[in-house]
């Protein structure tokens, strides 16, 4: 199965070479495939905060090329280039201040800068340490697709319909996809008839990079309004719902783009299986549930655009980048160390003491 996955590998929005890192502008999607050149770590920082790179995977390894592009200054600077690193990582860090796998790949890349002393080729070392963050997100990903294929096997084996929400593929990671890896993998293995790709108000990126990113593919999706979900799921026979997780608590409670939690309660309601597919970078143990999680409120601007309008009404404005899907909602979550069906504390604390998948 894993050559097949590899061999249907064909969108990527991240590329190292030549010393420079290049970005997919996800911003442009699906109207032009523009790339930028990040030569310099502002470069870096700027196209996170603008929504340029966006995933949570994305994120901490375009944050780990980007602390390559800033030792290289650095050092050229001389003096304790060491030392003045640490501006670059405040850099990076505020510019995704609640992306879990960002501060994940910085704390990587500053445990790697602290066990250099002494070394010939330093900046070579970065290198190979986003290199390496880079592939094992990679690896992850394709791990992570057969485990939740082999799962959609075991409870309905037959050609199916499949929701999702919001972009979890290639372009919101390193290589294969989150959730929607399972849904390309289950897709290869002819357990997929049709995928549902929710729009994902208010940013839309169902509609710009989800439906986008399938039809690239060639497999067979359906543009839906995020409100027509409970209805799809009650007359299209989707027999699961299949997000990513931007965060997932101690206990198993998972925040993930708004929208996500009215789906794991419209499933429950129609019998439809729910599945959450996240690395284990995001899991937080630090957070007990999901009461802790921070959840940051956007302007608003997208929903005061109306027709190419602004809206004049004096009117207040609830827009919440995510929601947080209680763990007794989820069937099963997903990771490359293994799976977790029916997720508590006591079964996230287990999975997150294994060093590899057994």
């Amino acid at each position: 199965m894993r050559d097949r996955l590899l061999a249907a590998e064909k969108v990527k929005a991240i590329e190292w070479r030549d010393g420079a890192l290049y970005l997919l502008d996800q911003r442009d999607l699906p109207f032009e495939e523009n790339w930028i050149a990040c030569t310099h770590v502002a470069a870096v920082a700027e196209a996170i905060r603008s929504g340029a790179v966006r995933g949570a995977p994305a994120i901490g390894i375009s944050a780990a090329y980007g602390i390559v592009l800033a030792a290289r200054d650095r050092e050229a600077e001389g003096g304790d280039w060491h030392g003045a690193l640490e501006a670059d990582f405040a850099l990076l860090g505020d510019a995704g201040p609640a992306v879990v796998d960002l501060a994940w790949a910085l704390e990587r890349m500053r445990d790697r800068l602290g066990r250099l002393k002494g070394h010939a080729e330093p900046l070579a070392v970065l290198e190979a340490e986003a290199l390496a963050i880079h592939e094992s997100d990679r690896e992850a990903n394709l791990t992570m697709a057969q485990l939740g294929v082999d799962l959609i096997r075991k409870h309905q084996g037959n050609a199916q319909a499949i929701l999702t929400h919001c972009n979890t593929g290639a372009l919101a990671t390193g290589g294969f996809g989150t959730a929607l890896g399972v849904i390309r993998g289950a897709y290869i293995e002819g357990m997929v008839e049709r995928v549902y790709a929710d729009e994902t108000r208010p940013w839309l990126q169902g509609s710009r990079l989800t439906a986008w990113e399938l039809a690239k593919e060639g497999i067979p999706v359906t543009l839906n309004a995020d409100s027509a979900a409970a209805h799809i799921m009650k007359t299209k026979g989707v027999t699961w719902v299949v997000v990513g997780a931007e965060r997932i608590a101690a206990n198993g409670d998972v925040a993930n783009k708004i929208g996500t939690y009215q789906l794991a309660v419209c499933a429950m309601h129609h019998g439809v299986r729910f599945m959450v597919v996240a690395p284990s970078s995001a899991i937080d143990l630090s957070l007990a549930n999901g009461d802790d999680f921070p959840i940051e409120e956007q302007g608003g601007e997208a929903l005061l655009d109306v027709g190419g309008k602004r809206l004049d009404a004096a009117v207040d404005v609830f827009d919440p980048g995510f929601d947080v899907t209680p763990a007794d909602l989820i069937d099963v979550i997903v990771t490359e160390k293994g799976i977790i069906e029916r997720p508590d504390t006591a079964k996230i604390a287990q999975l997150m003491c294994r060093k590899r998948l057994h």
